[in-house]
């Protein structure tokens, strides 16, 4: 047995010397290549350790591989110029291959053109701006996602906090510019605005960026979406923290390019974005993934010993090391046997570049790289036909105290808390209540409302205009102070309204000239100056109207809507011989004559129990009139108390119905007199009679789409020519919005009427710029405002409500029903009921009474008789 297990061992130390032999004699071949990044860059300190430890791990691995990577890594310097002198050196001294890097969206425009030349794939796990991938750099691979890939994803989380404005910080480079155009097409789509773009220049000195933060802060926007790299990134929200940006009411987002590292940022740059949000490619967590950042840290530590130990693996390590992995896989199936090189390509200048060969396996290699599907650390690794990586899910984090903690996660569907597709939903508009609870700027749990008037900044230009309805407003100017006051309705919701918003607001009136403006244009052209910019806001008896809306926003309104007409009433006598029963409805006549016959025909009983002699038997309908009538006759000749109790609360009954038809028929007489003297706008059109408008007002166009001629209609300026037009039959009927006619009638009430509205309207609100922060809050204070009894108290201040005699309301009081005398007619049904059941009560107990004495008699009689009897036999 012991020679067995002697025997085994021996033949497995000959299969490992001879494996040992085949490796030592058999020399892999160097595929050379060459790395170019920023080394004095954070990005490219974690780059270069990912890309050797990626190197070490595979060749570890694979060790019976034919072909070999041999990384030459070079700095750029973070230069342009530089980065192209490395790759030209590596190309010349070198003769790699293919190339990896370069770190900057810049640096890859330079590297891809040689690399289009010599044929030399270029692979670029850093570069992530849009503009690269184009057709004209063919040998350009990108191995890592596009700034565009996340911008659906932040214009998602705008949304959820409902931000209608943000302000794009990005640096002036490639990097920087390049996202904008999608950016903004992806805010444009969630009909979001980016009022301003703030530039930071890529060498900005401490004091440019405060300069920059100050102009930010001057603005009324407090959403800041920052795209740009670690270094100017950190310096900025270091600044922010300084100049009170990072307090509650501002909110910060960042793009994957600083979201992506954050671990690796300084503590103190961490601490200064406290409640900042960022979007960062999501890496589901391994057993795998933990080895490898063990591994990697150790080296990072070793081959950066004066660097901060806060530096950690990333997603673009991990980009950096799949990129290693695809490119050593593709090597070893195309080869390195065979002829190296092509003839050197020529040029008209005579350069050193004539010197360099074109790569013979150029074309093969990036075919092979391109199709090289695999599952790496960062996720599924495709680079078909040369593009981005493929985006599965980004995730939402919070920076908090000196770290970050996940609130949520990002996919086409949506957002959701967990990363499993079953939590995330397609139906409806994002919601913060889809992600955890957000820690903002300032610690506030709250989410900032994306806008705020600065108090340091000028004030909020209040346009005003002068309406012929003054009550609604009015305006005047000082001609020593050339300060401009108003009052009026509008003017009293309005400044209202400003007390209701989150935070004061500092405003001042700015007067609308009309003088060099026609009547007809005036409104529209003062709603004009907020489109222009000379008003932040206007403020008057607006309408709201479609052609308005096309270039600026309104509020709610604040006044009812539509259109109506003011006419004439007229006396309208009523010759319907049968007006007399209208007072009293089919049902209460049928329930009046039911109650008569009843307590008639109860009363009779009640009588004839007692014997009255006025009653007599048998019943007929002559005995009912009789006991009908006996109803009105003022001399009593009921005998019975309970017959008087029936009649009595009967007679309570008739009075009340007869006061009620009383008065409702003299007001069938009275008012049913007065009535509208026209009550369709078309049969004035058909009868070709005249009609007036406020000058000035959209009405004007409205008669005329109606059908009127031109000459059918007069345009009037103030209330009283509406009166003088009316009165003296100048027009037959005035036609305006509903607002200005309940003013009118409040001073003209007799003699007119409005006729209801015969086209709908908006009502007045107030104008502000489109997409201005402030329709939303305003509106909601305008709702508060119109929901509860400050409108009234308003109306009341300048439309006297009491003194509209006529509103409209012509047709007199309905008739009187039986549900309305249901608790009188109730009453009189018990009271006679009850009284009949007790008469016959009392009836049938007086004759069981009788009836028990006959027979008392009779038995005394037979007696009597009986004793009588017995006397005459004892004789």
């Amino acid at each position: 047995m012991e020679r067995g297990r002697r025997s085994i061992f021996f033949l497995l130390l000959l299969i490992a010397g001879f494996g040992a032999a085949q490796n030592g004699s058999g020399k892999a071949d160097e595929f050379h290549v060459g790395v170019i990044l920023d080394l004095g860059s954070l990005v490219g300190k974690v780059a270069r350790t990912s890309v050797l430890l990626a190197a070490q791990d595979f060749y570890a691995v694979h060790q019976n591989y034919s072909t070999k990577l041999a990384l030459h890594v070079m700095d750029s310097v973070g230069s342009d110029v530089q980065a192209a002198s490395a790759a030209i050196e590596l190309l010349e001294s070198y003769k790699v291959q293919a190339i990896i890097g370069p770190q900057k969206s810049s640096e890859a425009v330079f590297i891809s053109n040689i690399g289009n030349v010599t044929q030399v794939p270029v692979i670029s796990f850093t570069a992530t701006s849009p503009a690269l991938a184009s057709d004209n750099m063919p040998y350009f691979v990108r191995a890592t996602l596009d700034d565009s890939a996340q911008v659906k994803s932040i214009a998602t989380l705008v949304q959820a906090c409902g931000w209608r404005e943000v302000v794009v910080v990005y640096e002036d480079t490639d990097y920087g510019r390049d996202i904008l155009p999608y950016l903004t097409d992806a805010l444009q789509e969630i009909d979001t605005r980016v009022p301003y773009r703030s530039v930071i220049p890529s060498a900005a000195t401490n004091e440019a960026i405060i300069q920059e933060l100050s102009v930010l802060l001057a603005m009324q926007t407090r959403v800041f979406i920052v795209h740009m790299s670690s270094s100017m990134a950190s310096l900025l929200f270091t600044k922010a923290k300084e100049a009170g940006m990072m307090n509650k009411g501002f909110a910060w987002i960042t793009t994957n390019g600083v979201a992506n590292i954050i671990d690796s940022l300084n503590p103190s740059v961490i601490d200064a974005m406290n409640g900042v949000l960022g979007v960062r490619y999501h890496v589901p967590r391994s057993q795998k993934l933990d080895n490898l950042s063990i591994r990697w840290n150790r080296m990072y530590q070793h081959d950066n010993p004066g660097e901060s130990p806060f530096n950690k693996l990333s997603i673009v390590g991990l980009w950096g090391y799949d990129a290693i992995w695809a490119l050593a896989q593709a090597v070893e199936k195309v080869g390195i046997s065979g002829d190296r090189v092509k003839q050197p390509w020529s040029t008209k200048n005579s350069t050193c570049l004539e010197s360099i060969p074109i790569s013979s396996k150029g074309p093969e290699l990036l075919t092979t790289i391109v199709q090289n599907k695999f599952k790496g650390l960062s996720g599924d690794f495709d680079l078909t036909d040369r593009k981005q990586l493929k985006v599965s899910v980004f995730q939402i984090i919070n920076v908090v105290e000196r770290g970050w903690r996940e609130i949520g996660f990002w996919t086409i569907n949506g957002l959701s808390r967990k990363s499993k597709k079953d939590y995330f939903r397609k139906i409806g508009q994002a919601s913060m209540l889809d992600l955890n609870p957000v820690i903002w700027p300032g610690e506030s749990t709250e989410i900032p409302i994306g806008w705020e008037i600065p108090t340091g900044g000028k004030k909020l230009r209040v346009g005003v205009c002068s309406s012929e309805f003054t009550e609604f407003i009015k305006t005047y100017k000082d001609p020593i102070t050339n300060e401009t006051t108003a009052s009026g309705l509008s003017i009293d919701i309005f400044e209202e309204a400003v007390k209701r918003l989150h935070r004061p607001l500092s405003y001042e009136y700015i007067e609308f000239d009309t003088a060099d403006a026609p009547i007809s244009r005036s409104y529209n052209d003062f709603v004009y100056q907020v489109y222009l910019q000379e008003y932040d806001i206007a403020v008057a008896d607006i309408t709201r109207r479609y052609n308005r809306s096309l270039y600026v926003d309104f509020t709610v309104a604040y006044t009812d809507s539509g259109v109506g007409m003011i006419v004439p009433v007229k006396e309208n006598v009523n010759t319907d011989m049968w007006l007399f029963l209208k007072p009293l409805s089919t049902e209460m006549w049928f329930g009046s004559v039911v109650f008569f016959i009843f307590t008639g025909v109860v009363i009779w009983v009640l009588e004839h129990l007692i014997g009255n002699e006025h009653v007599h038997v048998p019943f007929s309908l002559k005995q009912l009139a009789i006991m009908i009538l006996s109803i009105f006759e003022e001399k009593e000749e009921l005998k019975r108390f309970l017959a008087r109790i029936v009649l009595r609360v009967w007679r309570v009954v008739l009075l009340v119905l007869a006061a009620s038809y009383t008065a409702s028929f003299a007001s069938m007489l009275t008012v049913q007199q007065l009535s509208p003297t026209v009550t369709d706008v078309h049969e004035l059109q058909k009868n070709g009679q005249y009609v007036g408008f406020h000058q000035g007002s959209y009405v004007e166009g409205l008669l005329l789409d109606i059908g009127f001629h031109t000459s059918k209609i007069r345009p009037y300026a103030t209330p009283d020519d509406f009166h003088t037009a009316l009165s003296n039959g100048s027009i037959a009927a005035f036609i305006h919005e509903v607002p200005y006619i309940k003013l009118f009638l409040a001073k003209y009430s007799k003699g007119y009427t409005m006729v209801a509205p015969i086209y709908k309207s908006a009502g007045f609100a107030f104008a502000l710029p489109k997409n201005s922060p402030l329709v939303a809050e305003m509106s909601r204070a305008i709702d508060n405002i119109t929901g509860g009894d400050t409108i009234i108290q308003f109306e009341k201040k300048w439309i006297d409500q009491n003194s509209h005699e006529n509103d409209g309301t012509l047709d007199g009081s309905d008739a009187i029903t039986f549900e309305s005398f249901g608790g009188l007619f109730t009453l009189t049904g018990i009271v006679t009921t009850y009284c009949l059941l007790a008469a016959m009560l009392m009836s049938c107990y007086k004759k069981y009474q009788q009836n028990a004495g006959n027979i008392g008699e009779v038995a005394q009689m037979n007696v009597s008789m009986g004793k009588k009897k017995r006397k005459r036999e004892r004789r």
